[in-house]
């Protein structure tokens, strides 16, 4: 009795908001990795996901984990660039030509991004893949006349995305992630950049019938927590839910890879049509995206060293093959 007494004074509840909808891949997973954190820590660590976005945007998660209602938040980079701009470094635009260069950069970057967001009070305790992201229109966008003539989506808080949508003369329409469906529905939007499991989980595709298969940028999800509310805990059930959330986020990058192709199928069969870009169009936006990434060292979007860390890999292998 005294035992579960003690366990019971001690426990640690880390309440994380989370937009992926109940059911989906994502939930499934970080649950499974709760129980093991609960049962390896004698139930001094619980884990309590509130997914679906019922906690409100990214800003509304930050503000909630500054007065404690939350600790920690599954957040896209956008949503973490006000702790760290570096996050952003694995989603430039046209960065990356083949999964072959992801895994190869992101092998050596991870943890130096884990590393800078500590050092501005928020721990890292996984990066998953969510694939290459493509655009998802109502009209086939085959162009960069095309795209202009759209209401182009850009995340909301996304400053690499205003960037890039700005060097390629586009003004983009800013709304949270929550919104996008409506902002669909009633035309409001009408072009979005998804990565095609995004696509049907949010059921975005029900709006849209192109996708046009040129991959635009590398997307991921960062689960962090704040570092104050991690701290509190004992180092050695920290140990145990960073070793816990590795094995998970190992799994995730592995079964994202593989529902992204199976996705893709999926919406051929949900009806969507995939349309090639127009020939010369990808080198006129990698052109444009390249200078897009100049605008945002110079204005400060996104600090030069990390991308230069990033050019020199990228350099390195591709100079090996």
């Amino acid at each position: 009795m005294a035992l579960v007494f003690s366990a019971g004074v001690d426990a640690k509840t880390l309440k994380i908001a989370t937009l992926a909808p109940a059911g989906t891949t994502w939930m499934m997973e970080m649950q499974a990795g709760a129980k093991q954190i609960e049962m390896r820590s004698a139930g001094r660590v619980k884990l309590k996901f509130y997914p679906g976005g019922v906690m409100g945007s990214d800003q509304s998660v930050h503000r909630k984990i500054r007065v404690g209602q939350l600790q920690g938040g599954a957040f896209t980079p956008g949503g973490l660039a006000q702790v760290d701009t570096s996050i952003q470094a694995l989603g430039l635009p046209m960065m990356f030509d083949s999964l072959d260069e992801v895994d190869y950069v992101r092998q050596r970057i991870d943890p130096v991004l884990a590393q800078q967001m500590e050092s501005h009070g928020f721990v890292i305790l996984g990066i998953t893949e969510g694939g290459f992201a493509r655009i998802l229109s109502r009209q086939p966008m085959q162009d960069l006349e095309a795209l202009r003539a759209s209401k182009v989506w850009v995340p909301e808080g996304d400053m690499v995305g205003q960037t890039v949508f700005r060097a390629l003369g586009i003004s983009p329409i800013s709304l949270p992630i929550s919104d996008v469906f409506t902002g669909l529905q009633t035309g409001l939007i009408e072009t979005i950049a998804v990565n095609p499991t995004s696509a049907i989980a949010f059921q975005w595709h029900t709006s849209t019938s192109y996708m046009t298969d040129v991959p635009v940028t590398y997307l991921i999800g960062v689960l962090a927590v704040e570092k104050d509310a991690f701290g509190k805990l004992s180092a050695e059930d920290q140990a145990i839910v960073r070793e816990e959330m590795d094995k998970v986020f190992k799994r995730m990058n592995a079964i994202n890879r593989a529902d992204n192709e199976a996705a893709k199928l999926a919406l051929q069969q949900h009806g969507i049509t995939f349309v090639p870009a127009n020939p010369g169009e990808a080198e006129r936006w990698r052109s444009l995206a390249d200078q897009s990434i100049e605008e945002m060292v110079r204005t400060g979007v996104i600090p030069g060293e990390i991308v230069g860390q990033i050019r020199n890999l990228l350099q390195s292998l591709r100079h090996s093959q």
